[in-house]
């Protein structure tokens, strides 16, 4: 049993100091207006760089940050005055988080490998026994929380891809502490959403160009698999680095990707990309209005404020 451990980082600085360190890559790119999204001219902003590889974040109930450091075996919390604070460690590169109906948090522990839970600031404890179809967990990555209680998780395993090794979309149902396996198709799930109404489940496919859609049922498991967007800009050859996804009030879909930040209305049209100084991995909606996007890119965590609203839902 692992428990949080609350530290001020000696780093922490205020909102105009960060603004100060922007980065001029970030600064020099252009930025055209996505109708709805994000207004003409706004690019992502560097809050703070020098982070092993940051990842999972997720959005807070009063609006502040919690996000990963794989490489560093932590998980960072970010208040809304913009301090850092270590607030759990020795994660075993802990990637995704996400919170549940009760408020409670869950990380995709990568090495472990298994799904943590535990309450900011209480202790942390393994979630499931760490198998799936009587295979045990090659690297979990990302996870969302339905409104049941349920967690749905990917495990696409460790790089380099291997051929033959297995791969898995898989859910915990409410009070179990058993997954079962959803889909085993994909070549690469990695990031993981549901639409605002609960219904849709997206998941995408790190080497490919599809991200794909399934029917939730009434006891969390899909049906009905499909193409949902097809990203774009991918070369011939290429692997699209979708990573992390996030979804607006509206239905929208963010996926991250080589080019960027790719936007896609309910309708999985096609709306545009923001650019990124660094490849992103993942995105959240936090701030007090669930107005900031929120960017885990490498070393660096960035930000962009939207026109858009993040979802009305706990977390991501």
């Amino acid at each position: 049993m692992r428990g949080f451990r609350k530290v001020t980082s000696l780093l922490a600085v205020s909102t105009s100091v960060l603004a100060l360190g922007l980065g001029a890559s970030a600064l020099a790119q252009s930025a055209t207006a996505i109708p709805g999204v994000v207004a003409a001219g706004v690019t992502p902003e560097l809050v703070r760089d020098n982070f092993e590889n940051t990842e999972g974040p997720v959005g807070a109930p009063d609006g502040s940050l919690y996000f990963s450091d794989t490489n560093g075996n932590l998980t960072y919390h970010m208040d809304l005055a913009g301090k850092f604070e270590v607030v759990r460690r020795d994660t075993t590169r802990a990637n995704g988080i996400a919170f549940t109906r009760n408020g409670e948090m869950v990380w995709a522990d990568g090495d472990g490998p298994r799904l943590s839970i535990g309450k900011p600031g209480g202790p942390v404890t393994q979630l499931t026994d760490g198998f799936i179809d009587g295979r045990k967990f090659i690297q979990p990555n990302d996870l969302i929380a339905d409104d049941k209680g349920g967690i749905y998780f990917t495990d696409p395993g460790p790089r380099p891809v291997v051929s033959g090794r297995p791969t898995w979309v898989g859910y915990i149902p409410p009070g179990s502490k058993f997954a079962v396996i959803l889909d085993k198709e994909d070549p690469r799930p990695n990031g993981i959403t549901l639409t605002p109404d609960g219904k849709t489940l997206i998941v995408d496919n790190t080497i490919g160009n599809f991200v794909f859609a399934y029917d939730v049922q009434a006891d969390g498991t899909v049906k009905n698999k499909r193409n949902y967007v097809q990203l774009h800009d991918i070369k011939a050859g290429e692997e699209s680095g979708a990573d992390g996804m996030g979804m607006d009030r509206d239905g929208r879909l963010y996926v991250t990707t080589v080019r960027g930040i790719q936007i896609f209305d309910k309708t999985a049209k096609y709306l545009g990309t923001i650019k990124v100084p660094r490849q992103p991995s993942n995105v959240a909606f936090a701030g007090p209005d669930k107005h900031v996007l929120y960017i885990s890119a490498r070393q660096g965590l960035y930000r962009i404020r939207l026109e858009a609203q993040g979802p009305d839902r706990l977390g991501k």
